[in-house]
Order: structure tokens, then sequence, then C-alpha cells
């Protein structure tokens, strides 16, 4: 008898543990607000805290750690653990004066808590710098799209699938999109939630979150709208950095030879707008109003060739002749005789254009003195060739054809001798651009299986080391992203070979 007194003496202080254990949960949930739980992740040396002030509806962190960055993170971090697609957003501030520049307060989802995670987040810095950044992997390098918008009114993370979009909000409240987004595939359940990082190691920052709301994303209409992002990226850093964002299409985009402008194809027009970003500002073509996305400029920046259909020829559709024209604008001054005719390089000396044809049914590669007269066929192989352009030096010319049976990167001699493929992969590669000192070789490669080059796939950008005009190394991935067709078609290259100019693509609600 004293035996079972004693035992339900023990059930009743267990129901009553339970019950103040209930008690004691469901007061530290509702002292996180929409949040779970709290607490420092990676090496930090001073603890962080977080406190939710229920009437002003804000979160306070504070934080040490020396970055959110490379292989491994140190901050204070707020979640919810989640799954499938959602949205967050937030209103960011820092309270306090001085600091670190570069010290982050950020939304985040993230696939652990451990120190080299995979992630992707929104983080905004203290000099108002605003950037998704991602690590794709697990103990992967971390990167950044940097967005155009400093110092946002709010920032928005959306995950549909594997595809992650940073949006974010000006003075009136509006969320837009950034045009920054990237694949990473956070699996099952993952952490959702706010986090601060004080950028140095030694010091403790705070960051104030207001108006945090998780959401369900819009549902994907049949036919989605189209965003195109104009980016710049760092052949050194790969971090890069939005130029432009519009809703609609655009594609393309050259360097201009000073430096200064970066120049796109839209709504059959070229257009212009400064490397640091901007508004697009038309350049007259005179009758030529349906250019296409081959296109670029004459070695000392003075002429233009376009590719354009504006005129039906005897007897047969509007098909895609080759112009040049000043650079600043003008009329164009028609080239080639014979059509489809597609631009894509200009030899060294500015004396030849070089281009794509399609005669008897057959795509190859032709070459035409800029003055116009007789075109040169260069190759004669089976199957599609495309996208030619001549390494500095004039000596070699490159291109991509499939007639080893997919499409991979060439090389010959600019007079169309001793034709040899450069790229063996699995994957079908497009467009080789080389840098103006001949050190490099960037193509647009999609994977295995695509056909053409269609828009709106995933696809990476791949580098390839050169010395003379030959491969000298293995490539590497320089950045993956949404796009193709239009992404990289025609030469891109900063003039001091360090930088590229790409446009990405979003299919948005």
């Amino acid at each position: 008898m004293r035996e079972k007194r004693f035992l339900g003496t023990h059930f009743v202080f267990a129901a009553l543990l339970l019950a103040a254990l209930a008690g004691v949960c469901a007061r530290a949930q509702k002292a996180l607000g929409v949040f779970e739980d709290h607490a420092d992740v990676g090496t930090v040396l001073h603890a962080g805290s977080a406190g939710f002030d229920a009437a002003a509806g804000s979160y306070t962190l504070t934080a040490s750690g020396e970055n959110m960055w490379a292989t491994a993170d140190g901050f204070h971090f707020v979640w919810k653990k989640v799954e499938g697609d959602l949205t967050l957003s937030a209103t960011v501030s820092f309270p306090l004066g001085g600091g670190n520049p570069h010290r982050k307060a950020a939304v985040i989802f993230r696939q652990s808590l451990d120190a080299d995670s995979a992630y992707v987040d929104a983080a905004v810095h203290g000099v108002g710098l605003t950037s998704l950044q991602f690590r794709a992997g697990k103990g992967d390098a971390t990167h950044e799209i940097e967005a155009s918008l400093t110092a946002p009114a709010a920032v928005r993370l959306e995950k549909r699938g594997e595809m992650v979009y940073l949006y974010t909000a000006g003075a009136d409240g509006v969320f837009r999109t950034s045009g920054a987004s990237i694949r990473v595939g956070l699996k099952g359940a993952f952490y959702a939630g706010i986090a601060v990082c004080a950028h140095d190691k030694d010091a403790v920052e705070k960051a104030v979150f207001t108006h945090v709301a998780f959401g369900a994303p819009e549902a994907q209409p049949e036919k989605p709208r189209l965003v195109s992002a104009l980016e710049v990226i760092p052949i050194a850093s790969t971090d890069r950095r939005i130029v432009h964002v519009e809703v609609g299409h655009f594609e393309a985009p050259n360097w201009s030879r000073d430096g200064k402008w970066l120049i796109v194809n839209r709504d059959g027009r070229i257009w212009r707008l400064p490397v640091e970003g901007g508004e697009l500002e038309q350049i007259p073509t005179g009758a030529q109003t349906q250019c296409n996305n081959d296109h670029g400029l004459s070695p000392d920046g003075t002429w233009m060739a376009v590719s354009d259909s504006s005129q039906a020829l005897p007897g047969a559709e509007h098909l895609s002749s080759v112009y040049v024209l000043p650079a600043a604008g003008g009329e164009p001054r028609r080239v080639t005789t014979n059509s489809p005719s597609y631009w894509h390089g200009w030899s060294p000396d500015g004396k030849t254009l070089v281009f794509a044809g399609k005669r008897d049914g057959d795509f190859d590669i032709y070459s035409i003195a800029v003055e116009g007269g007789a075109e040169t066929r260069l190759t004669k192989a089976k199957g599609l060739d495309d996208g030619p352009e001549y390494a500095p030096g004039g000596k070699y010319i490159y291109f991509n054809s499939e007639r080893s049976g997919h499409m991979q990167i060439w090389r010959m001699n600019s007079d169309g001798s001793e034709q040899i493929q450069v790229t063996t992969d699995e994957r079908n590669n497009w467009f080789p651009h080389i840098s103006p000192d001949g050190k490099w070789m960037v193509y647009v490669s999609y994977e295995a299986g695509v056909t053409g080059h269609p828009a709106n796939k995933d696809v990476q950008l791949k580098l390839m080391r050169l010395e003379d005009g030959v491969v000298a190394g293995k490539t590497s991935v320089l950045t993956w992203l949404f796009g193709g067709q239009g992404t990289m078609n025609v030469p891109s290259w900063s003039p001091d070979s360090q930088r590229l100019a790409f446009v990405s693509y979003e299919l948005i609600p």
C-alpha cells in the first residue's frame, strides 16, 4: 500500500513537472514572438542575446562573431524550424552608431546550426550594402549577389522549391524583386530566422528587427513575369553585383572600350547605361529597329556591329543581316549580302568581321571585310557552328560546334585551318569569349541533354586559363544562374580583363 502511494506521489510530481515545463516552453515561445529558440552559431567570443517586445513587435539581437562568410560563420541566430516554400520579411536597423561598416543583420534560411551549414540570407550591412549571400553546400565557400538598392526599408527572402529570391522595399514600403536569386538545395526541415554578426570577433553589435512576418509565396501563374538583371562579376572574387534590374526582357551585354558603359539590346533597339548603374539610354540605330542579341564594338570603340532583321530580302522573310554604325549611334550600313547572318567577332585590326550564317540549310562560320564584299566560309563540318570570336593578336578564332555529337568549344586559325576541340565534357558549351589580355576564356555551359541555347535554364559561366591563345589550365565554375539565351551571347569582358558582364533572369508572379 505504501509502495502504491509512493508511486502515485511520483506520478503527480511528474505531471506537475511536465505542466511546469510546458508553461516555461509556452512563455519562452511567447518571449521570442514567431520564433522558437535562439543561440550563438559557430565561434563567438561574447555570448549573444535576443529579446522580443510584444507591444512594439520588435526583436533586439546582440551578437559577436568574426563574420558570416567563407566556409564557416559566427553569429547569433533566432529561428523557427520550417519546411517547404515560404517567405520571411523584416525591417532592419542598427541603433548604435560606429561599429564595423560590414556588420550584418540578416533574414536567413539555414539547413542546420553547424557553422559551415548551407544557407542563403538577405544581409543588410552597416553601410547599407544589401546582398543575397549563400553557401550552396555544407563546407562550401560563401558567395554573394549585391543588390542595386542600398539601405532598403525592408528585405524579404522567398523560397520556391530550390530557388530563393531577394526582394527589397524602398521608402514606399513596396517589395520589389532585387533581381538576385540563386538555387540552393535546402532539404527537408530547415531553420528560418533573423541573425546578427558583428564582423569583429572582439566587438558586440546590436540590431533591431521589426515587421517580422512569415508568409506563403504567391501562387505561380501560368505565365509568370520575366525579370532581367544586368550583373557584373569580378573573376578574382566571383561575388556578383546587380547594375540594373527591370520587369521585362533585355540581353547580351557588351562593355565599352573605355570601361564606362554597358550595352544591351531590348525591344529590337540597342541601349547603354553606366557601369555603376542607372537608366537605359537608347543608342539610335536608324532604320534598324529589330536588332537581336548579336552586337559589339570595334577594337578602337568607335564603331558598333549589329545584327538586325528589319528589312525583308527580295522574295524572303525578315532575316538577320550584319550592319555597322558609329558607336554613339547613327545610320547603319549593311555589310553582309546573304542572310541570315549573326555577328559575333571583330578582328583585332578592325578590318574583318566574323559571323555565323545559315547557307543551304547549315550554320557555319564566315568572315567578311568590314567594308563588305565576298564572304569567306571558315567551317564546313556537318552540324551547327556558332559564336566565333577572335583571340587577341588575331591568330586564332574560338567558336562552338556540335560536330562531336553535342555542343563544345573549338579553336581554329583565323583562315579556318587546324580546327581543334577545346572542351571535352558532357555539358553543352556555348559562346566562348576571350579576355582582352588573352589570358582567359569564359563560356556559357548548359547541362547535358539541353539542345540549342534556350532561355530560362540553369547554366554555369565557366572560366578557362589560356596562354598565347592556347588552353593552359583546367576550367572552373565562375558562377551559376538561371539564364541561358541572352545571358552572355557576345563579348562582355571589361577592358582590364578583370570583370565580366552578364544577364540573369527570374520568372516571378
